[in-house]
């Protein structure tokens, strides 16, 4: 195998995981929100925007560009407490009218930014965007650390879920609400926090994509769906069954977009969505 080969697979190696990385970092929020919760999040997406934005924000008025980290923290964090307390709340364990209310919010979320910012496009300058020389290999390092934060953060969730004790109560209510109530637990400040802290990933995550990415009103509609086909696939509320379904669903949109086009890559996600939900509706790796 020539130099310039070994380059070539070395560079789709690394796009693959690229892909990997993106789809596990959307799926993340609405893993927790859907998985742990039973909300399908409509607005998810827009949380995604909300915290791209951040980043328009900050570099619109000439500040460093990771302060669009703290302030999309903030930002989404305020948003993701308003929503749960006053919209979401009531209306646990009635999927299909949490589905209603926050679709309806995606509507809003998305009209107001419009109204800030205009319909166009923003664009998101990035000062580190030089590519990484690793032999003959060159490669942007901005993916690169994109990639080792999202294996990093995924690492961390898993510990902190499986060890921690909050991560124990909320097993707990998502497994018996009545008798986690019984002994103590208090669901409803855990429910609220779940929430907070899935649209705030969701957040973080458009800081990170705002300079791969235009920057548009409607760009959370891609990452929803995505997030979602990760989690059919997958299973829901368990990180093993995220980063399965990331990776069956980053290689099928992967490798059929580089044998046939783009198109062909989306068709290929829908349809093995579409088989998951109808042999398997519980995912691969279902919450026990």
């Amino acid at each position: 195998m020539t130099a310039m080969h070994a380059s070539a697979l070395a560079t789709m190696g690394l796009d693959l995981l690229y892909v990997l990385s993106i789809l596990a970092l959307t799926a993340i929020g609405l893993g927790i929100v859907f998985g742990l919760l039973g909300v399908m999040n409509m607005a998810h997406g827009e949380f995604v925007m909300l915290g791209a934005y951040c980043v328009v924000f900050i570099q619109q008025r000439g500040l460093p560009t990771l302060m669009a980290l703290p302030l999309a923290i903030v930002v989404c964090a305020t948003v993701g407490w308003a929503v749960e307390r006053y919209l979401i709340r009531t209306l646990y364990s009635r999927p299909f009218d949490t589905l209603l209310a926050t679709w309806g919010l995606s509507i809003v979320m998305r009209e107001l930014i419009k109204a800030a910012f205009g319909a166009g496009y923003q664009n998101v300058t990035l000062a580190a965007a030089q590519p990484l020389q690793l032999g003959t290999l060159a490669y942007p390092l901005y993916r690169l650390e994109l990639m080792a934060c999202v294996f990093l953060g995924l690492l961390a969730l898993g510990i902190w879920f499986g060890r921690s004790q909050v991560g124990a109560r909320i097993r707990a209510m998502t497994g018996n609400p009545v008798l986690a109530r019984a002994v103590g637990v208090n669901t409803t400040r855990l429910a609220s926090l779940s929430f907070v802290t899935g649209v705030t990933l969701a957040g973080l995550c458009g800081v990170m994509l705002a300079p791969l990415v235009r920057v548009e009103p409607y760009m959370g509609l891609d990452y929803l769906l995505n997030a979602f086909f990760v989690l059919i696939v997958g299973g829901f509320g368990s990180v093993a069954g995220l980063l399965a379904g990331t990776g069956i669903i980053g290689a099928t949109q992967s490798l059929t977009a580089n044998l046939l086009d783009q198109t062909a890559g989306y068709a290929a996600v829908l349809i093995v969505s579409i088989l998951f939900l109808w042999i398997r509706p519980n995912g691969l790796i279902a919450r026990r």
